[in-house]
């Protein structure tokens, strides 16, 4: 694959082995494999990558898949090449998504198991389900709070604690609450994430897919998915980052 100059031109091959070996054509597994593990392991782009690439680990894998889901070639295309249109216009802008590098980072770092697996998949289910990327922009900032609380010994009611109270006690045990601060640009900082916090979950009961919804009732475009999980990872970033400070602070 050294004839692959870049990485839009990588993605557009693994599509095109993908499409090839789908429709009966022959495809080389070594380099699915290969190029799979390349997204994979950038940052940047392993939550582009689609969800069933990150399942099949090769072609073998793939193929029940894409067999029982579309029964004809056509299917199989449009499949393939809708799935891929993340990526494939992520790489054509040449562009880095800041808040979903940086987040995926801090996050993977924090705790690897439980609440990387969360952002994952809200950042994958910004465009095709605003509805569920919203309630799962919430329950990352509940998990990363709860972890917080948990490793500093701090107790709360799993059950009926809310994200602002959770958000609160995190405040109060990282001295992030407005209230713990004299100068007023602080202030306004640290009530500004509050107010996030809040807001998002004001968010998540009116546009997302925790509750029944009526007849009038207002769907979620793909544009407030990605304002609700952008605004919950700098808000985790910053959580996990100052509670690092204060764990190297404190010891």
């Amino acid at each position: 694959m050294e004839h692959l100059e870049n990485d839009l031109e990588r993605a557009q091959y693994l599509q095109s082995l993908l499409i090839s070996y789908a429709t009966g054509h022959e495809a080389s597994d070594k380099e699915y494999q290969e190029l799979r593990q390349y997204f994979l392991s950038n940052s940047g782009t392993k939550h582009l990558v689609p969800s069933w690439v990150r399942t099949n680990r090769s072609f073998e894998q793939f193929w029940p898949f894409i067999k029982h889901k579309f029964p004809t070639y056509a299917e199989r295309r449009a499949f393939i090449w809708a799935e891929f249109t993340p990526l494939l216009e992520f790489l054509e802008r040449g562009e880095k998504a800041p808040v979903d590098q940086s987040a995926s980072e801090v996050l993977e770092r924090f705790d690897t198991e439980n609440v990387q697996i969360i952002w994952s998949k809200a950042l994958d289910r910004r465009r095709t389900d605003p509805e569920g990327a919203i309630t799962t922009a919430r329950t990352l900032l509940e998990t990363v709070c709860k972890h917080i609380l948990d490793y500093e010994g701090v107790s709360y009611n799993e059950k009926k604690t809310d994200l602002p109270k959770l958000y609160h006690l995190v405040a109060n045990e990282l001295n992030l609450s407005p209230s713990q601060h004299t100068e007023k640009i602080f202030k306004q900082i640290l009530g500004g994430c509050s107010s996030v916090v809040n807001g998002l979950g004001a968010l998540r009961n009116q546009l997302g897919d925790a509750h029944g919804q009526g007849k009038k009732s207002v769907r979620p475009a793909p544009r407030h998915a990605e304002l609700a999980v952008n605004l919950a990872g700098s808000v985790a970033i910053f959580l996990i980052e100052t509670w690092e400070t204060h764990k190297r602070d404190a010891g």
